[in-house]
């Protein structure tokens, strides 16, 4: 949940490392700080705040931004609170070792003390203050390089770890290791430069050739030599592959929009259809899609299938649930992945578990897997990332191609995840026989229409401006839905959270009147969905309900829709589509209302507080 980025080579390493900062500052930004070395001394400088604050004090200071070796840390506060000293990069007690490290060492308050009692002291309250002294003193100790110095320490630590490791005697090198938190190393032509990273993105305009280590994996960087990579664990060489990026630069720029987030919104036409292209080919009346053709027996003769996932991904796993159930009739389970690998889950060889995670990195759902393999199941991955820790540890899966996502709150993730499950979901029930040649026909030319309509639904971009003029200053709010809206219903309220910091829950709808009901008056602003088809006279009685309680009605309805509008303070309308595949429409109002109140309000969109983009930590 914190951003790396680093250099050596020949360049200056400052904007280097200073740019990828920025670009990484969605994985946190509470606290940042660079390390510059100019060849005799290691300049650093850090502070709280965010990499803006950070070139206030650099900018003025040519001092502290000359040198061809640098590495920076934007940081989500983990141990100490933000604050200059707690920030990253940090020192070793001599002097001659400096650290950054994403990720948690769970033991370091018992290595602390045995420091302490070796004569160490500490400036900061942070456990990778400890690490990098824990590294010098094995170092000093076992009187070894500092390559096998790290080795050493690392396998006496407990936690998560990617780090990135410098000595001032040794000028040439950069040791870089990893365990359970991502890293990338940017690899320069003839080895001449080499750049590390979180993520690919603070390097793509200076190469496309990235090497993604893997848990326990540690890699010898030098100048002018190939990357040297071992495991951590025994010492054994590994070699690396050298992966090509998709990623260009323009993707990972605002590009025009005043917000990442209200990028992201406005490219999900163009995610769902990357996300659907070669895949859903209704001109042939088939999808095809290898990772389930290849896997087919094994789905449709699964037990049931289990959905793991957090936050936003969890709600598109909910979506699913209704998908497979409905279309494949095949039982399904959806789990937090934070919940599901503490709980002895019964889990067999029988059983499917699906992963989804936009990042492919996420802490809790990685564990989830690797607990699901351990039991013999067969496990299938759904993420954004290529390359990333999922698509690496799961059997098989499939690529969303939403493209970067900077903004912290998900948007076109949660689209193009729902997307590739409903592909799925119809894959397996045309396979089964549990959907007719009719139905299923139906439902590939109307998804082949969705794109369209979702740019439709964005030109009442206004509109909904209008209605979080109204609703802005409100302090609670209500999401209701049912069927295969009441999980966006959820990512509605999760979205006005995220960004807004309005307390907001969502609900099925007929569940309101077992609680949430009380909470209802003048003053509370209910968001419903009440699309023409599912449910539809359930929830206008549910309206009905709240309009007797002096609710402000927010409703989302089917186009053409009267009987609503004649009940609902506010309606917004979306194109007619198939019940199963609304999700898809009636997500984008909401992402838009979020956005505006909070652009109204005047929070931070794309880095709303507290939060990060990849969860890596528990």
């Amino acid at each position: 949940m914190c951003g790396i980025s680093a250099y050596i080579g020949f360049r200056e390493a400052y904007p280097i490392v200073i740019n990828g900062l920025k670009r990484l500052e969605y994985r946190g930004y509470d606290s940042t700080g660079i390390m510059i070395f100019d060849g005799e001394q290691m300049q650093l400088s850090k502070t709280k705040g965010k990499v803006s604050d950070l070139e206030l004090i650099t900018d003025n200071d040519e001092v502290r931004k000359k040198g061809n070796i640098g590495m920076g840390h934007t940081r989500w506060a983990t141990h100490g609170v933000p604050n200059d000293v707690n920030s990253h990069p940090h020192f070793s007690q001599s002097g001659d070792l400096v650290i950054v490290h994403n990720g948690i060492i769970e033991n370091y308050d018992t290595i602390k003390k045995e420091l302490i009692n070796r004569g160490y002291t500490f400036k900061s309250d942070t456990d990778t203050e400890v690490l990098v002294s824990l590294i010098e003193e094995v170092k000093k100790r076992e009187n070894c390089k500092l390559g096998q110095a790290v080795q050493l320490a690392l396998n006496t630590v407990i936690g998560a770890y990617a780090i990135t490791v410098f000595d001032r005697t040794k000028p040439d090198e950069i040791v870089v290791a990893r365990l359970g938190s991502p890293i990338a190393i940017g690899v320069g032509e003839d080895n001449k430069e080499f750049f590390i990273a979180s993520d690919a993105s603070p390097f793509i305009e200076y190469t496309k050739n990235a090497i993604y280590l893997e848990d326990e994996e540690m890699a010898i960087i030098k100048i002018g030599k190939k990357v040297k990579v071992h495991k951590i664990h025994d010492d054994s060489k590994v070699d690396p592959i050298i992966q090509k990026l998709q990623m260009n630069l323009e993707q990972i720029e605002k590009g025009g929009y005043d917000h990442f987030m209200l990028k992201e919104i406005h490219e999900q036409p163009k995610a769902i259809t990357d996300t659907f292209r070669g895949r859903l080919l209704a001109d042939k009346n088939m999808i095809k899609m290898s990772s389930i053709d290849d896997n087919l027996d094994r789905f449709l003769n699964a037990n049931r299938i289990i959905i793991i996932a957090c936050g936003t991904s969890w709600h598109a796993g909910l979506v699913a649930e209704y998908l497979i159930e409905d279309m494949a009739r095949i039982p399904v389970e959806v789990e937090y992945a934070s919940e599901f690998r503490y709980r002895n889950p019964i889990i067999t060889d029988k059983d499917i578990v699906i992963a989804i995670s936009q990042s492919g990195e996420t802490a809790d759902t990685l564990a989830a897997i690797k607990l699901a393999k351990s039991k013999g199941a067969f496990v299938y991955g759904v993420c954004n990332v290529v390359g990333s820790s999922i698509a690496r540890e799961t059997h098989s899966g499939a690529y969303t191609h939403a493209g970067p996502e900077i903004g912290v709150a998900s948007t076109k993730a949660f689209t193009t995840q729902i997307t590739v499950l409903t592909l799925i979901a119809l894959k397996l029930g045309k396979a089964n026989n549990s959907l007719t040649d009719d139905a299923f026909n139906n439902y590939l030319h109307k998804m082949q229409l969705i794109p369209k309509q979702v740019e439709e639904l964005l030109k009442i971009d206004e509109h909904v401006k209008s209605i979080a003029a109204v609703y802005k200053d409100a302090t609670n709010c209500l999401y209701l839905g049912r069927g295969f809206n009441f999980p966006v219903a959820l990512e509605g309220a999760l979205k006005l959270k995220e960004i807004s910091y309005i307390h907001a829950e969502g609900y099925p709808a007929a569940e309101m009147k077992h609680g949430p009901i009380a909470l209802i008056d003048e003053n509370m602003p209910i968001f419903v969905i009440a699309t023409k088809k599912g449910h539809y006279e359930k929830v206008v009685s549910n309206i009905q309900e709240i309009k007797a309680r002096s609710g402000k009605i927010i409703a989302i309805v089917t186009k053409g829709d009267t009987q609503v509008r004649e009940i609902a303070d506010h309606v917004i309308e979306i194109p007619e589509t198939e019940e199963a595949l609304t999700p898809l429409l009636t997500t984008i109002p909401f992402q838009l209302l979020s956005y505006h109140i909070a652009v109204m309000l005047g929070k931070n969109v794309d880095q709303p507080r507290n939060l990060a983009k990849s969860v890596t930590v528990e």
